[in-house]
């Protein structure tokens, strides 16, 4: 599965450069949605934060755009997205890791996730909700604070579901946070497109 994201983002990065199309969202209207939602969660002026699956680093550009000091950790398993968000950002406070897995990230006050259980090939439904359990819990031994992800619905029209994607039931996932992390759990699902997100404040 690692060798088949690696190959499939790195094409996109190839195809379309440092943009959202080449981290495979359909354009910067709907990245920076999605970025707005996972936010709801932070509370502070000044925080850190991990960004789990951070491509080539465009949550970074967005929170030194609308917070006033932010401590940014980027981490991802793309060694061609590293290398682009590298050259892109040359700030102190502005870091980027290459992991093989969610236990490499350090603790900060925030972690947040946009897009990393998105796609799924051909892993089993099974497999992918452990795959999902499993960085959940990562973020949570990683977040002084909280941490927030987002995932396509199962709320999805029919027709328009595609075989590769995973499609997640978001009263489950708000079922296993609010049992295993927080009683402060939030889930959004208000904004017009075909996805959720869900904030857990400790």
């Amino acid at each position: 599965m690692l060798k088949k994201n690696i190959d499939y983002y790195s094409s996109l990065l190839d195809k379309h450069g440092a943009s959202p199309e080449g981290v495979g969202w359909n354009g910067q209207a709907a990245q920076e949605i999605r970025f707005s939602q996972l936010c709801h969660l932070v509370r502070l002026d000044s925080f850190s934060v991990n960004d789990l699956g951070c491509g080539t680093g465009d949550l970074a550009n967005y929170l030194r755009a609308n917070y006033k000091s932010v401590d940014y950790t980027g981490y991802d398993v793309i060694p061609k997205m590293i290398a682009t968000a590298k050259a892109r950002f040359k700030e102190s406070n502005t870091r980027f890791k290459l992991i093989c897995s969610g236990d490499a990230m350090q603790e900060a006050d925030y972690t947040l996730a946009s897009g990393i259980f998105n796609l799924k090939f051909n892993q089993t439904e099974t497999e992918w909700r452990e795959f999902i359990l499993s960085s959940l819990r990562t973020m949570d031994r990683s977040s002084r604070y909280g941490f927030a992800f987002n995932a396509l619905t199962q709320y999805s029209d029919q027709l328009m579901m595609k075989r590769d994607l995973f499609y997640a039931d978001p009263l489950w996932l708000f079922d296993f946070c609010k049992k295993n992390f927080s009683r402060n759990v939030a889930l959004l699902h208000d904004y017009n497109i075909y996805d959720f997100t869900i904030l857990v404040r400790k």
